[in-house]
């Protein structure tokens, strides 16, 4: 860890209280704080990377998504996962993480992510 830390690594570091749903060694979920969906989690590794295109390592993007899937499904049958990249995408804290957005009765709204 370089700097300040971030956001995610003050909540991995249990330095600011959180919603877990789920955690193992690698990787953390909780609930976002500012939801765009009925259900809306987020994936984050506890690894530390600005974005999720600084993951180079085929085996590691794969537990990425796999675990992002897995928790997902322990939360909704149907669900849409997301990454931003970058502050022009709408990245706000620069921690690599995957939103989980779920719960919509007829499916999202149209301007929602």
């Amino acid at each position: 860890m370089t700097g300040t830390p971030t956001l995610f690594e003050r909540i991995i570091a249990r330095e600011i209280p959180s919603d877990v749903v789920y955690e193992d060694e690698r990787y953390i979920a909780i609930r976002d704080i500012a939801p765009k969906a009925p259900i809306h989690l987020l994936v984050i590794p506890k690894a530390v990377t600005t974005r999720v295109d600084e993951i180079t390592d085929a085996a590691e993007m794969g537990e990425l998504w796999l675990t992002a899937a897995k928790v997902a499904r322990q939360h909704a049958q149907d669900y849409r996962l997301l990454v931003n990249c970058g502050a022009g995408s709408g990245q706000m804290v620069f921690h690599t993480h995957v939103h989980v957005l779920a719960g919509w009765e007829h499916g999202p709204d149209s301007d929602t992510l």
